[in-house]
């Protein structure tokens, strides 16, 4: 029987990585966006009835309950839960905002929040499931001017292992990903000389691609990672800083 995932923040980037990814692997995905519409249809367009688009605020809890309910009834039982979707933003501590702040809290840490509450009353009475959370580097270790982020991705991995010892008994698995420094929109913000330095930070040298993350999320999705549960597996190169 096919399988199906539920991906948050599909439509690019990592998030498009992810569902391509899982797609190739047998998947049928069902993916959200938010203001990415026109790259969404062309998922829809490229793979058909393998899957769905959602335009959705994952910051609205209510929305939430609703589509995870829709994608239930209409597109299938959802096995694997990928809470990709994000922001990111950098600023000086002292001009965050309080604004900025419940923005970035609300939107990296309690959209996947809504969305693992939304997919649990499901797995749990199935008693099988996998969540898989995508964190950041920022979030193991904290980046300077991007505080509000760091908290909200090191929030996440902090639910990932609670959410791991509280539906083990339920046969789900709960991990995050913290992806280093990934080629998407939210480091095409820095100069080359930026990006030439955090390159060399990187053991590997090089700076990582979305494909990198969709490969350790396909990993924690799949059989092999059966017994992988409140993990947060690093995908950066080797990056330590």
């Amino acid at each position: 029987m096919t399988k199906i995932a539920l991906v948050t923040g599909g439509a690019k980037g990592i998030g498009a990585a992810i569902v391509k990814r899982l797609i190739n692997d047998g998947y049928k995905v069902a993916f959200t966006f938010n203001h990415s519409e026109e790259k969404a249809q062309n998922f829809v367009n490229e793979f058909g009835e393998k899957c769905k688009a959602y335009k959705l605020d994952i910051t609205d809890s209510t929305a939430v309950n609703e589509a995870v309910d829709d994608i239930e009834k209409t597109f299938g039982k959802i096995d694997v839960l990928v809470n990709n979707a994000g922001i990111a933003e950098q600023s000086l501590f002292t001009d965050i905002s309080d604004e900025m702040w419940h923005k970035m809290i609300e939107t990296d840490l309690s959209g996947a929040f809504y969305c693992s509450r939304a997919v649990l009353k499901y797995m749990i009475n199935r008693k099988s499931g996998k969540i898989i959370n995508i964190s950041s580097i920022w979030g193991e270790i904290g980046g300077s001017c991007e505080v509000h982020y760091s908290a909200a991705k090191a929030g996440l991995i902090g639910m990932t292992k609670a959410l791991a010892k509280e539906v083990g008994l339920s046969g789900i698995t709960v991990n995050s990903v913290s992806p280093g420094v990934i080629l998407t929109d939210m480091t095409r913000c820095f100069d080359s000389d930026t990006m030439d330095e955090l390159k060399g930070e990187t053991p590997l040298n090089r700076i990582g691609t979305p494909e990198d993350v969709a490969g350790a999320v396909a990993f924690l999705a799949s059989s092999d990672a059966d017994f992988i549960t409140g993990q947060d597996l690093a995908v950066n190169g080797g990056m330590s800083i």
